[in-house]
């Protein structure tokens, strides 16, 4: 059985430790447990969570997961949530849960942004996602924003290739950038999160729980269409 305190913080961490991963900021969503190996992970078991249920599903699926594995949260050595950008209500109920299991069982928490997963995954440098409203998630040189029309046309020179996983995200590159090589890839998961977030691990790169946040990039709809006064 794994023990958190075989763990040092600062230094590199050993093969064989089990880290969990939660993805809920998307239309779907998944969890997985994956064991470090060598420079990468093991991913063992992945769960898909259906969009809109991840409030009720969450916690329930994790627990299905660890038991199918025969594991218990304590053996877990760290976390991995994907932090957004995406759906306000998913990602919160993913950094809910995760900085829940994590202060319940003093677990370490690594968060990432499901669009650098995105780019990873699809072995491609830049990413997008849909943002609704006419407007993109972006990570272009390294860099994550939100962007409509107006901020596409000033980035010179447009990316090559961008990678991107939904069709709302296509439509408006493919106006703004129609020289632009749009490769289409399946949805970033969990276990996509995990492979990432691997050498962080080991690093010893964790996020202070009390201060984690979500990775919105936009402000929310209540900052957005609430009353002026109640935002001041």
């Amino acid at each position: 059985m794994l023990e958190n305190c075989d763990m040092d913080r600062a230094g590199v961490e050993q093969d064989g430790m089990l880290v969990l991963g939660i993805d809920t900021c998307g239309p779907a969503g998944s969890v997985a447990l994956g064991r470090l190996s060598g420079t990468g992970v093991e991913v063992l078991e992945q769960t898909a969570l259906e969009g809109r249920t991840y409030s009720a599903t969450l916690v329930s699926a994790i627990d299905h997961l660890l038991q199918a594995q025969g594991v218990g949260l304590p053996e877990i050595g760290c976390i991995v949530v994907v932090s957004g950008p995406g759906s306000f209500t998913g990602v919160r109920v993913g950094l809910s849960a995760a900085k829940g299991l994590a202060e319940g069982a003093d677990l370490r928490v690594v968060a990432v942004s499901r669009l650098e997963v995105l780019a990873v995954a699809a072995g491609i440098a830049d990413a997008v996602l849909d943002a609704h409203r006419h407007e993109i998630f972006l990570r272009a040189a390294g860099r994550e924003m939100l962007a409509g029309a107006a901020d596409l046309a000033a980035i010179e020179p447009a990316p090559a290739r961008v990678a991107l996983c939904d069709d709302g995200a296509g439509a408006v590159l493919a106006k703004a950038w129609p020289a632009a090589e749009l490769v289409r890839v399946p949805p970033p998961t969990a276990a996509d999160a995990l492979r990432l977030a691997a050498p962080r691990v080991r690093a010893g790169e964790f996020a202070d729980v009390a201060l984690l946040d979500g990775h919105y990039l936009r402000r929310s709809d209540a900052e957005i269409f609430g009353d002026p006064a109640a935002r001041t």
